[in-house]
């Protein structure tokens, strides 16, 4: 009876794993450890600075939702003024009042749009 192939041994590299370094995200300040080719994959797309992955797809999500054609260093501008305003207390003051504006828009169209409903049915009833 033949010999069956055994499984050969898996190929270890001769060259340890890059360790990881700790690094700081430019924009919002969260830390993570990171091989050394992988910051300066992140630096070289992101004009030699070192960003978290939430604040680079922020920063793509910028590009897409502008209105005209803007660059990264742009993008990067608008999140970075974003996750680190001048004074936070404003922000904290502008955050709310968009969120309370928001809540008064969506309460108006559901009204609106109960009141469109209820005209409806009334109307429904008198041409009956």
């Amino acid at each position: 009876m033949p010999a069956t192939d055994s499984p050969s041994p898996p190929v270890t590299s001769s060259k340890p794993p890059p360790e990881a370094t700790e690094v700081e995200c430019e924009c919002c300040g969260l830390t993570e450890e990171c091989t050394p080719e992988y910051i300066e994959r992140i630096r070289q797309r992101y004009l030699r600075k070192w960003i978290c992955g939430l604040c680079g797809e922020a920063v793509k999500y910028e590009i897409v939702k502008s209105k005209r054609l803007i660059s990264t260093e742009e993008a990067m501008a608008r999140h970075v003024s974003f996750c680190r305003p001048p004074d936070p207390t404003v922000h904290l003051i502008a955050t709310v009042r968009l969120i309370l504006r928001r809540s008064v828009e969506s309460l108006s169209a559901v009204k609106s749009m109960a009141g469109n409903d209820e005209g409806i049915e009334a109307e429904e009833m008198h041409s009956t």
